[in-house]
This record gives C-alpha cells, sequence and structure tokens, in this order.
C-alpha cells in the first residue's frame, strides 16, 4: 500500500534548521536516485506517522515534488519515538526492488496441543519484486506444525511477482518439547535465541523467564 505524502521544498539546511522544522511539526525529507539531482523536502510528521502505522514501502509524494518513491531509511531519535529524518529513492513502479517484509503466522501449530513450546527464528524477509507490488507482509501458516518439526522461509506464501532473496532453507519457526527446568524459577536461563510465541498443554504464566 502506498501512501500519499505532501511535500514542501526545503530551503535552509542543517542541524539547526531541522531542529526548527521537527518543532513545526514537520520532518526533513532527502529524494534521491535516478540519476536525478538530490531534492531536500520536508513533510508532515502526521503523514509520516500514518505512512509508519501502514507499514508503506513505497510513497506517492505530492505538493512541490510529484514522484514515486521507496522508503529507503527511517532515522529515529535515540528513543526510538522521534521521527527525525526520512531517506527516499525515486523508483518506477514496474522496477524491480530488495525490501525487509515481515512474517505473519497464521493458525495454531498441532505441536501446541501435543504440549510442545512454538518459537519465532525470524520476524521478516528479504525478497525482491516490482516496487508497486510490494506485499504488507508474507504469510507462515503453521498449523500442521507438530513437535520437532520446523518451516523454513521457502515455505512462506509468496504472491505472484514476488521472489524470495533470503536464503530459503533458513527456518523460521519450529515447535519443540518444553524443558523440565522451564517448570523451575532461576534454574538455568541461557540459550534464548529464539523468541517464545506461544506454549501448549500448560497455563504460559510459568517458566517465561
Amino acid at each position: 500500500m502506498a501512501d500519499v505524502l505532501e511535500v514542501e521544498n526545503r530551503e535552509k539546511m542543517g542541524t539547526a534548521a531541522s531542529r526548527r522544522l521537527r518543532q513545526a511539526g514537520r520532518v526533513p525529507v532527502v529524494l534521491y536516485g535516478h540519476g536525478e539531482e538530490t531534492s531536500h523536502l520536508s513533510v508532515s510528521e502526521t503523514q509520516v506517522q500514518a505512512m509508519l502505522r501502514h507499514h508503506s514501502q513505497t510513497v506517492t509524494l505530492t505538493g512541490d515534488v510529484k514522484d514515486t518513491a521507496l522508503v529507503r531509511e527511517v532515522q529515529y531519535d535515540p528513543l526510538g519515538i522521534e521521527v527525525l529524518h526520512l531517506d527516499l529513492v525515486r523508483v518506477n513502479l514496474k522496477e524491480l526492488v530488495e525490501v525487509t517484509v515481515p512474517i505473519y503466522q497464521q493458525g495454531e501449530a498441532a505441536g501446541l496441543r501435543e504440549g510442545g513450546v512454538l518459537l519465532e527464528n525470524l520476524h521478516a524477509v528479504d525478497i525482491r519484486c516490482p516496487a508497486g507490488k510490494i506485499p504488507d507482509q508474507l504469510v507462515l501458516n503453521v498449523s500442521d506444525l507438530h513437535i520437532g518439526g520446523h518451516l523454513t522461509a521457502g515455505d512462506l506464501e509468496l504472491p505472484e511477482g514476488v521472489e524470495l532473496v533470503t536464503p530459503p532453507e533458513t527456518v523460521v519457526a519450529h515447535v519443540e518439547e518444553p524443558k523440565e527446568q522451564l517448570e523451575e524459577v532461576g534454574e538455568e536461563g541461557a540459550g534464548e535465541e529464539p523468541e517464545l510465541i506461544s506454549k501448549g498443554g500448560e497455563s504460559t504464566e510459568e517458566g517465561e523467564d
């Protein structure tokens, strides 16, 4: 989904000018690419926040500049709250681009009903597709995942025209038998590489340390 950003040209550059822009509720923007001159712009913070909520990878620019762009980088303050700067790259909606998209897990793993623990090894993957057809997310159906089983990036449902860049053998999620030590608070707390999504057979209120 492409959001529309109404941009204005920036006449003054530098740290002080950018700070004044942000105080006025606008975010500094740099637009570059396709062999054209770099444009220094600004956009309403409200529109930027809407773009982030929608997880938009491409945007349509209106106002002082009319173009289509890929969101290359969003720079935040040290607390990760305020957007300090936005980097955009000009694109043709038909050209191929490489982007990172999140993974959405669909269904309930069979291994949970067997008392297993579902672990997420990967939250997002890299794909290649036309700029105008970037999916918001990729679906991973975990319904048939039993204890001891795993799913890889190659098991993701890819829309037409989308090519996987992440190696297909990369493990995305797996179900393992819960360790007995999980029931003893304060026992051994090492090895927290994958993220615990859910646990079947027992209350999830214990063993989450």
